[in-house]
Parts: structure tokens; C-alpha cells; sequence
């Protein structure tokens, strides 16, 4: 039997992924996960699998079944980005990554894995996936610092999977993030304090050159996320590191006006300080440039802001569904 493996599977954008492999017959999966975390157990109810294997058994695990992979999608991470301990997000994010490339490496089996929109910082640099970048980039926080730190080091390896993508993702939202609290999208707050109040609540400005709610980010459809993923690894265009985002930056206060619009209901929008442990590392505006992905020949559309917000608001959020 010929698998595919998925980190990260029981989590938001992992188990989204599983899912719509299943939808196009693959069933031959190995999902690993730290699956004691009990609020991601609905994210697999339904999916079709193979083999589950915990996080930390997994190289071991795989020493001794010596299982036929065709590919590995490395989803898995400490995602939080108020994570301050770097020891942490070493041994996860960049450890981690690390054992499972030369894993790819070593048994010639192609590698999708997630970068993030984290390493860009402030933006200063711009949001350029150019690879000559890459060691410039100087991220905002922790998590930003280790996701950079495998960008970097994924770069200077001469024995590298036959075909590898960094998948730098931006703000990526969508059903199966019920369970990430804090870190869950800023529609899925929305649409639970709408739904407990009647109104929403925004973070003002700290930074003089954006008004309140104007704060711009590149907000993508899971959706599209793991469309981009499966084309990769259909399609084994040139490896490398690419942007995933739409390309268009847009700004929380459409954010929250699409979520209201999707609810048929009119908007009622309140501004709150932004917490102290993030204002100093916040980023205000990002957005990917995507010309790099196109050029390898991709290309299918995005959802528009407006149309994924509705999808996700009415078919997912509205009914507590899965994807």
C-alpha cells in the first residue's frame, strides 16, 4: 500500500486537507497529530484513513514500519504567535521540520510544508518569495523567527526532497478552526460575538498611518489554500518556496462588514485597545505577491473576501459544520 501522510492532520488547515483528499478517492492516509487534544476530534469525524500516529512517536514509528510514502504534506506546527518561548517553537517548528525534510530527503518522497506570512515582519522588506530574501526577513515574534529559521535553512541544503514547497501561508480562515481559541480567524470571533451581541469589536490603531479597522491583511479561503497544496503535488512544478495569499490585501473592517452582510444583518462595529502583549509586534498591513505561483501555472481563482465569508458563514459557522 501506497500512503500519504499529513502532519497536522486533526488540526485546522490538516484536516480540511484530509478531508478533500477523501473527496477525490484517497483514503491511504497517515495522519499525525497530538490527537489528546480532544476539541480537535470533531475535525476527523467522518475523514477515511489509513493509520493515525501521534506527533512525537512518528519518526520512530516510522523507523520501524518502513510504510511506502508518495507524499508528505507537513502541516503541523505551534502556530500561537503570542508563543514567547523560543525553546518551544525550536523543537516544533524548526526541529521538527528539520527530521521530517531529510526523512523526504533520504527516501526521495516530494515535501509541501507551511511557512508563514510571519516571517515577513512589519513588511519593511516587502512580501516578495524570492528565495535571495529569505535572510533578510526579520520577523515580529517567535513563531515568525522559527518558520524563517526552516525557510533559511531548507535553502541551504544540498540532499533535498525531489520536490519541495514552502507554502508561506497568509491569513488563512475557514470551518475546522473551532478549536484554536485565540488564534482562530478574526471571522470566526466575529461571527460568535455577532451571534452573542449583536455587534463586534475591532482593534484600534495603534500606528498613525492606519485608521481604526483599516488595518490591512491578505485574508485566503482555506479552501483555496488546500486547492494550491494538492496542485503542487499534482503538478511538480520547479521547488522552492512560494506566497499564499489572494494578493489583494483587504482591511478588518471589510472583514467584519462581509461577516454582518453574510448574517443579513447591519453592521454595528466597536473599537477596544489591542492588547499589550502584541501591539508592539502587530502586523498592519500584509499582502502577497503572487506572480511566482502564477508563473509556475497556476491558475485558478480565489475566492474574493465577500464570497468565502459567505460560503464560510452560512454553510459552516451557521450550522457548526465541518469541511
Amino acid at each position: 500500500m501506497r500512503y500519504i501522510l499529513i502532519t497536522g492532520a486533526a488540526g485546522f488547515i490538516g484536516s480540511c486537507l484530509a478531508g478533500n483528499l477523501n473527496r477525490k478517492g484517497q483514503n491511504d492516509l497517515i495522519l499525525v497529530d497530538e490527537f489528546s487534544q480532544l476539541d480537535k476530534i470533531p475535525n476527523l469525524e467522518g475523514k477515511h484513513y489509513a493509520i493515525k500516529v501521534e506527533r512525537d512517536e512518528l519518526f520512530s514509528w516510522l523507523e520501524k514500519e518502513q510504510p511506502v510514502i508518495d507524499l508528505v504534506y507537513h502541516l503541523g506546527a505551534r502556530t500561537d504567535t503570542t508563543e514567547f518561548d523560543y525553546v518551544i517553537l525550536e523543537r516544533l517548528n524548526l526541529e521538527y521540520s528539520k527530521n521530517i525534510w531529510t526523512y523526504c530527503s533520504r527516501h526521495a518522497i516530494p515535501l509541501v510544508y507551511a511557512s508563514s506570512a510571519a516571517t515577513y515582519g512589519d513588511g519593511g522588506k516587502g512580501y516578495e518569495d524570492d528565495h535571495r530574501l529569505v535572510n533578510a526577513l526579520e520577523p515580529l515574534n517567535p513563531y515568525g523567527i522559527s518558520k524563517n529559521e526552516f525557510d533559511k535553512w531548507a535553502l541551504q541544503q544540498q540532499d533535498t526532497p525531489p520536490h519541495w514547497y514552502g507554502l508561506k501561508f497568509f491569513n488563512v480562515y475557514g470551518p475546522n478552526e473551532y478549536h484554536k481559541g485565540r488564534m482562530a480567524s478574526v471571522i470566526f470571533h466575529a461571527f460568535n460575538q455577532i451571534k452573542e451581541k449583536g455587534s463586534v469589536n475591532l482593534f484600534r490603531s495603534h500606528h498613525p498611518d492606519y485608521q481604526d479597522g483599516r488595518q490591512l491583511r491578505d485574508f485566503i479561503y482555506v479552501k483555496d489554500v488546500i486547492a494550491v497544496c494538492q496542485w503542487l503535488a499534482e503538478h511538480l512544478p520547479t521547488s522552492g518556496i512560494f506566497n499564499l495569499g489572494t494578493g489583494k490585501a483587504r482591511s478588518f473592517e471589510d472583514l467584519v462588514l462581509a461577516t454582518f452582510s453574510a448574517l443579513d444583518m447591519e453592521p454595528d462595529i466597536r473599537f477596544v485597545d489591542m492588547p499589550e502583549d502584541i501591539r508592539s509586534r502587530y502586523q498592519y498591513f500584509t499582502e502577497a505577491e503572487m506572480d511566482k505561483l502564477k508563473t509556475a501555472g497556476y491558475d485558478a481563482p480565489f475566492h474574493s473576501l465577500e464570497e468565502g465569508i459567505a460560503d464560510y458563514v452560512r454553510n459552516y459557522l451557521a450550522k457548526g459544520a465541518y469541511l
